[in-house]
């Protein structure tokens, strides 16, 4: 099953797009070659792009607070496993500390250093990191896998707490969904929402269907079209009924 996700608002759609510069990020960071080391930091350039808003710790951090007071009133409900329980409230517990004990503008411990900034704003320019621009990165660059390692892995531990609770925070998220197995008749489908507050929609579909499903809505409605990649890629509809899994989220 492939799964697609759509989040209803900008706050969703913000933390979707960290989750996958952090997966990319955990992935190039954990290989050997100094060219995958320079994605590693150019992904976390990308993070402080992205995460440059100033409420986006304190909406992480409301969220959870907010999650834990609901979760610490299902305690008394029999039918909840209350080591799960517990399991879920520690997570929350500890991501919330981790990051009020962050102080400052998130990534500033990146921006206060100058030589990092100069990669930064070479790597913007195609080619700019090029071994006669910035001859002591790719001195550094020479350095063993793991000096290199250890010093990404070191730049990063300031912004790691905003991560570990984007993780908790969309965990949750997607488990407050429940899921129903629908049709889309002739590669399309449509849902009346009748002004119900949504956070993400997820679809799952078999991969072997070929279905790539486009996806739009509001609080009103949910219209999903199917697509799917001839010869060239180039998308066409998808002409067959098709059955999917939906799921709506909302905390």
């Amino acid at each position: 099953m492939i799964v697609y996700e759509y989040p209803f608002n900008e706050r969703i759609r913000t933390l979707l797009r960290l989750e996958d510069l952090y997966e990319k990020f955990t992935f190039f960071l954990h290989q050997p070659d100094p060219l995958q080391h320079h994605i590693a930091l150019a992904t976390i350039f990308e993070m402080l792009e992205v995460a440059g808003r100033a409420d986006l710790k304190s909406d992480l951090l409301q969220e959870l607070e907010r999650q834990k007071h609901t979760l610490i009133g299902f305690k008394s409900n029999p039918n909840v496993q209350a080591e799960m329980l517990d399991k879920v409230l520690d997570d929350v517990d500890r991501v919330s500390s981790a990051l009020i004990a962050c102080t400052g503008k998130t990534g500033q411990n990146i921006r206060d250093n100058e030589w990092l900034m100069s990669i930064r704003g070479r790597t913007i320019i195609p080619g700019g990191a090029c071994e006669f621009d910035l001859p002591s990165y790719h001195a550094w660059q020479k350095n063993t896998t793991e000096k290199r390692f250890a010093d990404i892995t070191a730049w990063f531990a300031p912004i790691a707490p905003l991560f570990d609770a984007i993780n908790v925070v969309l965990r949750l998220l997607r488990e407050s969904g429940t899921t129903s197995k629908v049709i889309a008749q002739t590669g399309s489908y449509q849902q009346m929402l009748q002004g119900k507050v949504y956070q993400l929609l997820r679809v799952n579909v078999a991969r072997e269907t070929g279905a790539i499903p486009e996806i739009s809505a509001n609080k009103y409605m949910l219209w999903i079209r199917f697509m799917s990649q001839d010869g060239d890629m180039k998308p066409k509809a998808f002409e067959g009924d098709i059955t999917f899994d939906l799921t709506l989220c909302n905390f």
